[in-house]
């Protein structure tokens, strides 16, 4: 098979959830399990940094494998979902794994992969930790969903970080924040340290209990750390870090500007003390300023507050539940221009309404659907729109909505955002 077939036969044979939702979504470890077993245990032959969370993990789990890279370290990164091709998903060092090894793995597992039957992401998780085992020194590894049941969740990690907890994937993980945060916080194991990025009154109390139940100690970043004269720099954003109090790191500079890159900036420091804590690492400030600083060069994320164009400014973002899309929504009313062309497409499995009274009430709307059998269908979309009373118009693709919101944009002075599912956002970076 060459790659087109291989990929082909992976989206056909194995349920994938980005592209089915609910049917493919398994409530335990079982194949996760029978994988690891078969392929000898990969995930025993690396150290890890586990992350978790409704918002910010994937952020956080790019800023944490870019400071590991500036200390020196061979780092692996596991993520998803991924926006254009599935190798996103295995990084070392700022590399994609080879098409090649993609083919490889397929056809040497294939046997295995047809017993087991595994979904998308199961096996995705499985081919990244074999390319990790005995290859780098340490991997960050971010959770798909939730954490308890998670298949990522079969690592002993050095230390496991938390970023957010937010109402998204209700259906799986429950209805309130403290059900969400028990799930998230199953990622927590005997006698390893977590970080909390985001004190939350619903969910401390519940990771208070989960550490104390395993032995485990407990940081909550922001009662450590804070962020004061935060601004935007030559398209960065520019902070000082205190610790305590007292100044820790002056002028930090972030290659990722969304806003909501600050909450997630305390929890990767924070993290990297817990490290240090253990007596294994001595990574330096230096190291860490270094590492968010190039986070985009070494490790490169798509998609977060992402400018695309300057004329019309186009910026699009995946902030889709209702805590992401508040930060992004602020912050694009500061952005933006007197004229807001919105394109937009969303998954069938959200909570529509919610997520449109929070969109910017006086702008364009410019509806479409991801190329995904998740995605909502226009005609949907537009019924909800319609309800609102919200001036939209309709297009059979993203990059139609997105060619004609420029268009639009730079006929009245305006600027483009898109956004409202990751799938969305992936069609056009």
């Amino acid at each position: 098979m060459n790659y087109k077939q291989t990929e082909e036969y992976l989206y056909s044979q194995l349920p994938v959830f980005h592209r089915q939702g609910a049917s493919a979504y398994k409530a335990n470890l079982n194949s996760t399990l029978a994988l690891m077993q078969a392929l000898s245990h990969p995930e025993e032959k690396f150290r890890s940094i586990h992350v978790a969370g409704t918002n910010g993990k994937g952020s956080s789990s790019h800023l944490l494998a870019s400071i590991m890279f500036e200390y020196g370290l061979k780092t692996g990164l596991h993520t998803s979902p991924h926006l254009k091709d599935l190798t996103e998903r295995i990084v070392i060092n700022g590399k994609q794994a080879s098409k090649n090894y993609v083919i490889q793995f397929v056809k040497q597992n294939k046997t295995i992969l047809e017993d087991i039957a595994p979904s998308f992401f199961e096996m995705m998780v499985a081919m990244a930790f074999n390319y990790f085992a005995s290859k780098v020194d340490i991997a960050v590894i971010e959770v798909g969903m939730g954490g308890r049941l998670d298949s990522t969740n079969v690592i002993t990690p050095e230390v496991s970080l938390i970023t957010n907890i937010s109402f998204d994937h209700t259906q799986f993980l429950g209805d309130t924040l403290e059900k969400i945060a028990g799930e998230k916080a199953g990622i927590i194991k005997k006698g390893i340290p977590v970080v909390i990025s985001q004190t939350q009154k619903e969910t401390k109390p519940v990771f208070l209990a989960k550490a104390k139940e395993m032995g485990s100690k407990i940081y909550f970043a922001d009662e450590n750390f804070s962020i004061n004269n935060d601004r935007t720099q030559n398209g960065c954003l520019v902070m000082d870090i205190y610790k305590n109090g007292k100044l820790y790191i002056e002028n930090l500079s972030c290659g990722l500007v969304g806003d909501y890159q600050k909450k997630n900036i305390l929890g990767v420091i924070q993290t990297v003390e817990a490290l240090n804590e253990t007596g294994k690492y001595h990574i330096t400030k230096q190291n860490i300023a270094d590492g968010i600083k190039n986070v985009m060069h070494n490790f490169p994320l798509l998609g977060r507050w992402q400018t695309l164009s300057t004329n019309p400014l186009t910026v699009c973002d995946t902030g889709h539940n209702e805590d992401g899309l508040r930060y992004v929504m602020n912050q694009l009313q500061r952005t933006r221009k007197q004229n807001l062309h919105f394109v937009i497409g969303v998954v069938n499995d959200k909570d529509i309404d919610t997520e449109i009274d929070m969109l910017p009430q006086d702008a364009v709307f410019y509806l479409c659907k991801a190329d995904i059998p998740r995605g909502l269908d226009v005609e949907a979309l537009s019924g909800k729109f319609k309800a609102k009373g919200l001036n939209y118009k309709t297009f059979q693709s993203v990059k139609e909505a997105l060619k004609q919101a420029q268009k639009d944009a730079l006929a009245d002075g305006g600027m483009v955002f898109v956004g409202g599912s990751t799938y969305t956002v992936a069609e056009i970076v």
